[in-house]
């Protein structure tokens, strides 16, 4: 039975790879800073899919938090979604510089430190895959969030590109605005988004491993957002980030 890791797995876009991987039929490894959540998400899956599924609390904003996930990834699994990740209510200049080292630490170093836990097994074994869920907030200039997730989206394609030629595979998601815990938990005001634009994460996981199966170094969930990732690499970084930021923010 393959294994699949997943970060920030009690939760939005993590829960639901969990549900997805479940069914499936992976065994689980479900991280997460709340033990007691995880350990209810893990019943849950049990009772409802069958599957097994280990618990490992662990805040990967903390190096002790990172120690403990990649000592678990390099005894092996098969899939690693880093999935974990926050967001900020406010602007660039407005936000505590501890708070915006923290994203950093868990948007890039966590997503480096254990992607670099995981592939060389994968390597030796020539099988396995990284599933980096970014943003579509990547291909547009919005303050430390989507520099961050543009990093995440250069690293991927980077690491994929130096797995050429085996079958281990690297995918950075790129999602847009998805109805989960995100936003609330930012205490980001979302009423100026219009209905349009909002995903389901059962369907955003879905058109994400159906791209993982192609071989997509990069996925967009839903054309919606393939014509505005495709837009923003196009009109000045300055117009797109205004339109982002009056969209999503009030």
């Amino acid at each position: 039975m393959p294994t699949a890791l997943i970060t920030g797995a009690t939760a939005g876009l993590g829960a639901a790879f969990a549900r997805r991987l479940a069914a499936d039929g992976f065994s689980l490894v479900l991280v997460a800073r709340d033990a007691e959540r995880l350990a209810s998400a893990a019943e849950e899956l049990r009772l409802r899919y069958g599957v097994s599924s280990e618990v490992l609390p662990a805040d990967l904003a903390t190096d002790e938090g990172l120690q403990k996930v990649e000592a678990r990834l390099r005894e092996g699994v098969d899939l690693l979604v880093n999935n974990a990740g926050f967001g900020h209510p406010g602007s660039f200049l407005d936000v505590p510089v501890e708070e915006e080292l923290r994203m950093l630490k868990l948007h890039c170093e966590a997503v480096l430190r254990l992607t670099l836990a995981a592939l060389p097994g994968m390597k030796a074994r020539d099988r396995g895959a990284v599933v980096n869920v970014a943003s579509v907030a990547a291909f547009l200039a919005g303050g430390t969030y989507s520099a961050s997730k543009a990093w995440v989206v250069n690293f991927s394609e980077s690491a994929a590109s130096e797995l050429t030629g085996s079958r281990v595979r690297v995918m950075a998601l790129c999602p847009g605005f998805v109805r989960t815990e995100f936003h609330r938990r930012a205490s980001i005001d979302t009423s100026g988004i219009p209905d349009f634009l909002w995903l389901s994460a059962d369907d955003v996981v879905r058109e994400a491993m159906r791209d993982l199966a192609r071989g997509r170094r990069v996925s967009v969930p839903d054309l919606r957002y393939k014509v505005i990732s495709a837009v923003a690499r196009l009109v000045p970084p300055n117009l797109a980030g205004q339109v982002s930021r009056r969209i999503g923010r009030r």
